[in-house]
């Protein structure tokens, strides 16, 4: 009983789309990485770019740039440019119940948003159509075709349609998509379209008499002449490719084709199965056929064939004119064909030549490997290609067109001075996403948006610059921007030709496109960062700095990966939570709330130090002693903190409630219980503004809540009244006549908001004649509903929403349903969140019980209405309240009014942000290609935090621990927080294949190739060693593992050593081997001013093998080692000679992909490749392995580990099929599943009972055996492992590790579960497993009690039927593995729980929550504790206690 939960979104991107998505003219980008989809606008922004000249210019991507920050050539700097850039905003994401193969446009004859409709190909043959719905802002299912079930019929030797990807492949005019799946069969879908426009090109009205109108064509059954379908699609069909052509065995690529009067696609295909083995025999096996397809008639006809092709090809590229016809793909060549069968082709390597007979140009000289290469049309209007290699190399494709033939083609690398080399690996897709633009998604490195620029047209047409106005322009969030695109007119000096040589019938004259050689420049736009394919993971706790403040504890633990590939290659490190920089701390004894204040007297813009504006001059605090409270300010100077001790402050006026400026800065406002006082520059009072008679200060209702916005500033009171207050031109506060409504009270609480970009949208109907900006106000009332009032108008509400807290998914004015079920609101605050590219306001909701619920606006039209509606979209917000054993601030909690309340800050490192404080601080972070994410604080509690801005600590914040002390600080530097959690990637350039940490010195070991000239060795016995510390050429690490290993055989002295196990590679014709080697890390002088080089290896062992070393793990008591060597699995001992002695061994089978150890049990678990997992326990007296058990089925073992779950042990093992297998072992299985152990696994016992010898066995069990319980016959008496579980993930899994379990919670053994959560458990926190994936997502694995998973499972099945699934996907169906055993699955019994399903539990509106009723989940409460253990983030649980 488990719980599967994705902790971070994947990041490698596998497929991309560019299309009018949103509108018809708007400019949209969709992306799919594996089961996210995601929706993009590009905006236009100017960046600082670099020009270089020097001999280095490869492009040094950091992603650790601040937000807005672009790559920057790293070379000879000449001058810095102010360049239009394009920049990636997200829309709108979703995560899919199934994995996406393919991405196609459709053009439909009547969308929702007039745009054009997406169709989406998802494996297990499934297709969705889906639109956008501007009346709720998201994606909208049209319709879903299955194919999975389609009975075709098949051979009995052809693959199952798990094994075959299914893809799609569409019309270029919208009339048809086909669908590529199992083997050899095509599903067609018709689409309803205008008359043929092709037809209609050659129209003449002189010649041919009036213009026909245009008709519908229709599929199968259509009526001729009706111009509207209940859908925009007919009846499809299947086809199968055998029934064209017989010889149609093998197909290889399917692709439609531009520029035929019927839907036409091209074949690529082998009748008999090619094999580089028998390429002598069968050297050109394909062939590729023009098929065009009758919709009417359901029948297909083949237009032209050519035979005799390479055999290496692998995909057929359409290409629109001027060039026209398509673009074979191989290994070793590239070749075109033209629509009369006319081939052109280029060798690229010497390959070609001894691997094909066909015709084929010699540039074999370039030495590519087109093998994971992709070729994408520069333009829509261009005759050359750009080609991108597997090594992230960029090349271009020219042609030499005659009239309407292409005559040859050719190509040209481009060079690293001109941007040749900015990928740095291979792609997995690409867009054109604009003139001059190009999306390029990659699984192995960052994806990018790639622009390029001719270098004679921008000498030509080069404008002079664009000024700091325009500038501050394209910068505004305004969101239509966004939307709709951008206006390529601005960008025609950098990316386009000019426009007398943009037009087609100069590109179809003879031209030789490929003479100049450097004509175009690259350049990355904007970035995606990736952090996987995520191989190997460790936990470590690194040092922390030498610059950080003294005192503040460690930097806390994190997980450390290896991540990318190739040139990309390197670590990420993962942290769950927020380690503040501490720049320095301060002491203002008993302060609770705190606030800077940057204040400018100068018109000038300098402050009275003369230093910038924007530095902050002042901090204001609030005490609280001894139940007295009062005031105090300090002014910020370079040595520290100066009390400001002016008379015209009092500090015992009372303790301050709010501080800020208005009036351009120039004024300080601070609010009091009672009333506001107003300072200038120099803190000289110049007001104060009473909020009573002197004689009623006592029983006036006081403030407990202030907002600002330039010239006004929000009171809230008590007595649930506000009052508004406007300064005019000298700085002078005056009230603000308020209405009659808002005069009978019933506010709880509200916030002041400046639209600067006018983004809302709301228009008040009594205009004020002096400007003072578009200042919105924002009330809660008490009856949880929503009123907007347009300032300084408070007559009437410009908006109004009375059913805010029943947190509807989409809110609307119009909005109200008759239920109790509300949600206590407490707090308001719209707050932009994101960085300098883009950051939209978000209207952001506290309840009672400290969740967050965060809506996004947007404007749609109501049906029948031409006027646009203020809508708000609820954003989805997996943040669960954490409950903390740590000492309450107040001696009140209930009380609203003491709860610090949320902060905006509008720059923090780059970040427009939001903070949460209290017992569980958290940052609410968003960067522009990211949904907000809420990131909790390593420091707990923080009882306030403000923004700071000074000459030490630029861009940071100031926060008051739980100890009093006032710190500045900053967000950690180079980290990203687009995941939900605090990453930095650690750049090596080159591969890495093992890494893990060693704990003494706080260090990582890292296994490193690098690529060198291969030479196949002639003599096995002369290696050709570089040092000590460097491995063999030829030589990988395989695995590399800290142990504790005995090194003294008389003293048995132990030390924590790294163990690294290698192969060499030596070419087909040798016998594999390998070596095990033992190092240390031994103190050394360190560098100056580096000391964290005072580490060196000393190696103390070496050890040749007889095949390569593939797995390690430390075993036993003893201080030995297990290694997967070769077709063996052997323990190893460490001798003082520096040899390793082989004690025992099995016999493996196959090749051994993983090797494990309980630890401190001697049970080991190793899995193979390909037969399954074995189950063998190791005996240290005498020395030996044996076998326990294995799976009862062949598994192709990715990753495995143990999960011991109290007296129960299972084994969790992924394959190569994307699915996780959860075996047990339980040799004395009987009904109602007794425990095989007498105690808990692995913390109370040293050895498990089947590997002591047989007198420590209960006395009555050795007296008589037949006392032992009737054993499961599936188990074979443990002999087979038995099947608990299996279910399907999105992609395959790298590594599986097992996680420590956290600390106890101090409440957990003492203090019984409260009646309001009967669900939290008592009992030690369980252990965990951590996933990684190749996509560079990270999973967890959650035992569950048998009371946690039923109530789980029934909020899982609850959910899916409630809440809308993105494409109708079947979250069930998802999960659900084919062929798995009777009560094997997700959410079954005993089954695991989908933890993506169940954390969307607060996404429907108030009334949906499962557990509202009570019952036995204690209510809402109860089951956000259950929820919340269940993902492994509740109290104490999972990574949270851990991280």
């Amino acid at each position: 009983m488990q719980c599967y939960t994705e902790l971070t979104p994947p990041t490698a991107v596998t497929h991309s789309l560019s299309l009018p998505f949103l509108s018809a003219s708007a400019n949209n980008l969709v992306i799919a990485k594996t089961s996210l989809l995601q929706i993009f606008a590009l905006k236009a922004v100017l960046t600082d770019t670099a020009s270089s000249t020097g001999a280095s210019t490869r492009l040094r991507r950091n992603s650790t740039n601040t937000p807005g920050s672009s790559a920057v050539l790293t070379g000879t700097l000449q001058r810095v440019d102010r360049t239009p850039t394009t920049k990636l905003v997200l829309l709108a994401q979703y995560e899919l119940s199934g994995v996406v193969t393919s991405l196609a446009r459709v053009k439909i004859l009547k969308s929702k948003s007039g745009g054009e409709a997406l169709l989406v190909s998802l494996r297990n043959a499934k297709v969705s159509l889906v639109e956008w719905d501007p009346e709720c802002y998201s994606i909208s299912k049209i319709s879903i075709h299955l194919y999975e079930g389609e009975k075709v019929p098949r051979s009995p030797w052809e693959p199952d349609e798990n094994d075959n990807v299914s893809y799609l492949t569409v019309d270029p005019r919208s009339r048809c998509a086909a669908l590529k799946f199992g083997a050899r069969h095509l599903a067609i879908i018709p689409f309803h379209q205008q008359g043929d426009d092709l037809v209609m090109d050659d129209y003449d009205p002189d010649i041919d008499g009036e213009k026909p109108e245009p008709k519908v064509s229709h599929g199968k059954g259509g009526e001729e002449g009706k111009t509207a379908e209940k859908t925009p699609y007919g009846p499809s069909f299947v086809v199968s490719m055998l029934a064209l052509d017989p010889t149609l065995l093998h197909p290889v690529h399917v692709a439609f084709l531009y520029e035929y009067r019927e839907p036409t696609f091209g074949v690529l295909y082998s009748q008999v199965a090619s094999s580089v083995s028998l390429l002598p025999e069968r050297r050109d096996t394909l062939s590729y056929t023009v098929i065009t397809l009758d919709l009417e008639q359901r029948a297909l006809t083949a237009l032209l064939s050519i035979t005799n092709l390479p055999y290496d090809m692998f995909a057929v590229l359409p290409l629109q004119l001027p060039i026209g016809g398509s673009l074979l793909i191989g290994g070793n060549e590239l070749i075109h064909v033209d629509q009369a069968g006319k081939t052109n082709g280029v060798a690229v390597n010497e390959f070609a030549k001894t691997s094909t007979s066909f015709s084929l140009a010699d540039q074999s000289d370039l030495g590519f490997r087109l093998e994971g290469s992709l070729v994408e049309q520069l333009g829509h209007e261009s005759s050359e290609l750009l080609l991108i290699l597997a090594t992230g190399e960029l090349a271009i494709i020219g042609f030499k067109i005659d009239g309407r033939s292409v005559s040859g083609m050719a190509i040209r690398q481009v060079s690293a001075q001109d941007g040749g080399s900015t990928l740095l690996a291979g792609p997995s897709c690409a867009s054109l996403v604009g003139r001059g633009r190009l999306f390029v998604g990659s699984e192995d490195s960052d994806s990018v948006v790639l622009g390029w620029s001719r270098r004679l047209d921008k000498l030509k047409r080069q404008r002079p610059g664009l000024g700091v106005d325009a500038g501050m322009e394209v910068a505004t969030p305004d969101m239509s921007d966004v939307e709709d695109g951008i206006d390529d007119d601005d960008d025609d000096d950098l990316y386009t030709s000019a426009k007398t040589e943009e037009k087609p019938k100069q590109a179809a004259t003879a031209v030789d496109a490929f003479t100049q050689s450097d004509d175009y420049r690259f350049r990355i736009h904007d970035m995606l960062e990736n952090l996987g394919p995520i191989r190997s993971v460790t936990l470590g706790k690194p040092q922390k700095p030498a610059k950080d403040a003294e005192g503040k504890g460690d930097a806390g633990p994190e997980l450390m990966t290896i991540s990318g590939r190739g040139q990309a290659g390197g670590l990420t490190t993962f942290r769950r939570q927020i380690d503040p920089h501490v720049v320095e701390s301060h002491s203002i004894p008993n302060a609770s709330r705190l606030w800077t204040v940057s204040v400018t007297r100068a018109p000038d813009g300098l402050s009275s130090e003369g230093q910038p504006e924007d530095l902050d001059n002042y901090i204001m605090a609030s005490i609280e002693s001894d139940g007295e409270l009062r005031s105090a300010s300090y002014k910020l100077t370079r040595s520290g903190l100066e009390e400001v001790k002016d008379e015209d402050f009092d500090p015992d006026a009372g303790a301050t409630i709010e501080a800020g400026t208005l009036n351009n800065g120039t004024r300080i406002v601070q609010v009091l219980p009672t009333e506001l006082r107003t300072f200038d520059a120099d803190f000289s009072l110049a007001q104060i503004i009473p909020l009573a008679e002197e004689e009623s200060m006592e029983t006036a209702p006081k403030i407990i809540h202030a907002s600002f916005a330039d010239p006004y500033v929000l009171l809230v009171r008590e007595d649930e009244s506000i009052m508004l207050l406007r300064a005019d031109e000298g700085g002078e506060l005056e009230e603000v006549e308020q209405g009659a409504g808002l005069k009978r009270k019933g506010f709880r609480h509200g916030c002041l908001y400046e639209d600067s970009s006018d983004v809302f949208r709301l228009e008040s109907e009594v205009e004020d004649e002096d400007d003072a900006g578009n200042v919105l106000m924002f009330l809660l009332t008490v009856g949880g509903g929503l009123q907007i009032f347009g300032l300084p108008n408070l007559g009437q509400f410009i908006y109004r929403a009375e059913g805010l807290s029943l947190l509807p998914p989409f809110l609307a004015p119009e909005f109200w349903r008759r239920s109790q079920a509300k949600e206590d609101l407490t707090e308001i605050l719209v707050a932009e969140l994101g960085n300098a590219t883009y950051k939209p306001p978000y209207l952001i909701l506290r309840s009672g019980s400290n969740d967050l619920i965060l809506y996004q606006p947007y404007h749609s039209s109501v049906k029948g209405e031409n006027d646009a509606t203020l809508h708000f979209l609820k954003i989805p917000n997996p943040h669960f309240t954490k409950t903390s054993s740590l000492p309450s601030f107040y001696d009140d909690e209930a009380d609203d009014s003491r709860r610090e309340p949320m902060r905006a800050i509008n720059d923090l490192n780059g970040y427009s942000a939001v903070f949460l404080p209290g017992q569980a601080p958290a940052f609410i972070l968003k960067s522009a290609t990211s949904p907000p994410q809420l990131i909790n604080t390593r420091e707990k509690p923080i009882r306030c935090l403000t923004r700071l801005n000074t000459s030490k600590c630029q861009r940071g914040f100031a926060y008051i621990d739980q100890k009093g002390t006032i710190n500045f600080a900053q967000l950690p530097m180079d980290c990203q927080y687009h995941t939900g959690w605090v990453t930095r990637k650690i750049p090596f350039g080159e591969d890495v294949h093992a890494l893990d940490y060693h704990e003494p010195t706080a260090t990582y070991v890292v296994g490193v190739s690098k690529q060198v000239d291969f030479k196949v060795p002639e003599d096995e016995t002369h290696p050709e060693w570089i040092s000590d510390y460097s491995l063999s050429t030829g030589e990988v690490v395989m695995s590399i593992k800290t142990m504790n290993l005995e090194i003294s055989e008389n003293t048995h002295r132990r030390l924590p050593l790294i163990v690294v196990g290698t192969a060499l590679i030596r070419g087909e014709d040798l016998p594999a081997q390998g070596r095990i080697y033992v190092f240390n890390i031994i103190p050394v002088v360190p560098e100056p001013d580096r000391p964290e080089t005072g580490h060196r290896f000393k190696l103390i062992a070496k050890e040749e093998i007889k095949g390569a070393v593939t797995a390690l793990s430390e075993i036993g008591t003893q201080g030995f080692l297990l290694a997967a060597q070769g077709q063996k699995c052997m323990v190893r001992g460490l001798k003082e000679d520096g040899t390793l002695l082989p004690v025992a061994f099995m016999d493996m089978q196959c090749y051994t992909s993983v090797v494990k150890e309980l630890k401190g049990t001697g049970l080991c678990l190793m899995g193979d490749a390909v037969k399954g997992v074995w189950l063998a326990g190791y005996y240290e007296d005498p020395y030996q392995l044996r076998l326990f058990g294995k799976s009862p089925s062949h598994i192709e073992v990715l990753a495995a580990d143990f999960l011991p779950d109290g007296k129960q042990l299972y084994l969790v093992v992924a394959d190569a099929n994307s699915n996780i297998h959860v075996l047990q072992f339980d040799p004395e299985r009987k009904p109602p599943f007794p425990s095989p152990f007498p105690f808990s696994l692995p913390t109370h016992c040293p050895l498990p009972a089947l590997l002591l010898p047989p007198t420590a066995l209960p006395e009555n069990r050795r007296a008589n055996p037949s006392l032992s319980p009737p054993v499961d016959p599936k188990s074979l008496s443990g002999h087979l492992l038995l099947p608990h579980t299996t279910f399907h993930t999105a992609s395959l899994t790298s590594s599986i590790t097992l996680l420590p379990p956290p600390p106890s919670h101090p409440t957990s053994s003492s203090t019984p579960p409260s009646p309001s959560q009967p669900h939290l458990s008592t009992h030690n926190p369980p252990h965990t497993l951590l996933l990684t994936s190749p996509t560079g997502s990270l999973s967890l694995l959650t035992p569950l009690t048998p009371s946690t998973h039923r109530t789980l499972s029934a909020l899982q099945s609850h959910l899916s039927s409630t809440l809308p699934q993105p494409l109708s996907l079947n979250p069930r169906e998802f999960r659900h593995v084919e062929g798995a055993a009777a009560g094997e699955g997700m959410g079954m019994r005993a089954g695991v729980v989908d933890g993506m399903v169940v954390r969307r539990w607060m996404e429907g509106g108030r009334w949906r929550w499962w557990g509202e009723g009570g019952g036995e989940v204690g209510g809402v409460g109860g089951l956000r504790a259950v929820v919340g253990e269940g993902l492994g983030v509740g109290v104490g649980g999972g990574l949270e206690g851990l991280l």
